[in-house]
């Protein structure tokens, strides 16, 4: 885009250059065919440019938090060295260290990890808690940190003990500083890390007991869950890790409310929810919302992408519930597979 504004931007001057400037109007001036050629460049051949993959929404989900270091301005796969595709400590809350590809873009393809986010100049930050320096206890507060500006500062592990106000119930706390973990005393500490889960991206978090597994099968299990082709008959896991129902309502599969309301008809292909509005204490009847559903749709994977509606009619829906399943889910709940059931006898 930048590169076609500077091409439109030489054109204006060469342009105003030439002609009169009494007479001359805008439409004369700007030619904006560069602009649109840069950008239909970018989408029809950039290497960055991908077809979603959308075998189930996990899948979806991850493809739109990846993170390269290939393409236009980046490394090429061939001459990229170990140091660029180990895991590195800045690393930390930003990219998740085990969903990666295990062929030649092992280490170049990366996930964003589950609470980081993308600031304006294009770092990616990782939410922490901020210590109140005067009592040692933790607050409210929550600051994004890019990795250069965590260098300065003590981070306490997010399991570390803490008593009903907040301070920590050690004396010395397990702890990171530049990169390294090490022991502390608390009163050094400047802040906590809000989830142990902040380390991993959505994919890995969804694996149970987690912390018990080898990485390498890690890795594997997270890559082999984008594969699950969706079932008929769903069935939520039994063990579960608390994140399947915030990756299927983020995936932007299922269908959400999006205004507080009260349903009033269902039907296989769509959901109407009258909105109910709070004015003055008093609630009342607002306007219809209408909510289509995708029936039997041929995804990009050539999977079945289909919604089911899972409200019924009188139900009251807050903002952001679920109304209906995507793919690949029970009840607003993540279901890649089936449960293993085992009998002893």
């Amino acid at each position: 885009f930048r590169m076609g504004l500077s091409r439109m931007e030489r054109v204006v001057r060469e342009r105003m250059s030439i002609q009169d400037t009494d007479s001359i109007t805008p439409q004369q001036l700007i030619n904006i065919r560069p602009v649109i050629a840069s950008i239909k460049e970018f989408f029809g051949s950039s290497q960055l440019s991908q077809f979603m993959d959308q075998a189930n929404p996990l899948a979806e989900l991850t493809h739109k938090r990846r993170l390269s270091a290939l393409g236009p301005g980046g490394l090429t796969r061939e001459r990229a060295q170990m140091e660029v595709r180990d895991v590195h400590y800045s690393h930390y809350g930003r990219m998740c260290p085990i969903e990666t590809p295990e062929g030649p873009n092992i280490g170049l393809i990366n996930s964003l990890s589950s609470y980081a986010r993308v600031n304006e100049f294009g770092f990616i930050e990782t939410p922490y808690r901020k210590v109140d320096l005067d009592t040692n206890s933790i607050t409210d507060q929550i600051d994004y940190l890019t990795a250069d500006e965590e260098d300065s500062y003590v981070v306490a592990q997010a399991n570390s003990r803490l008593d009903e106000n907040g301070r920590f119930l050690d004396d010395e706390v397990v702890c990171r500083f530049r990169g390294n973990n090490t022991v502390m005393a608390k009163e050094k500490m400047d802040y906590m890390d809000v989830s142990p889960k902040q380390v991993v991206s959505a994919a890995t978090a969804c694996i149970p007991f987690l912390e018990n597994d080898d990485s390498n099968r890690a890795l594997m299990g997270a890559n082999m869950q984008r594969q699950a082709v969706p079932l008929m008959n769903p069935e939520a896991p039994f063990v579960g890790t608390g994140m399947e129902h915030v990756a299927a309502r983020d995936s932007g599969a299922a269908i959400t409310a999006k205004h507080r309301g009260r349903v009033e008809h269902v039907e296989s292909n769509e959901v109407l929810v009258r909105r109910l509005v709070e004015e003055n204490g008093t609630e009342h009847e607002g306007e219809l919302d209408r909510y289509p559903l995708a029936k039997f749709k041929r995804s990009n994977s050539g999977t079945c992408y289909n919604q089911r509606p899972i409200v019924s009619v009188g139900d009251v829906v807050e903002y952001n519930e679920i109304l209906a399943d995507g793919p690949s889910m029970e009840l607003g709940e993540m279901a890649l597979g089936r449960n293993v059931v085992v009998g002893f006898m």
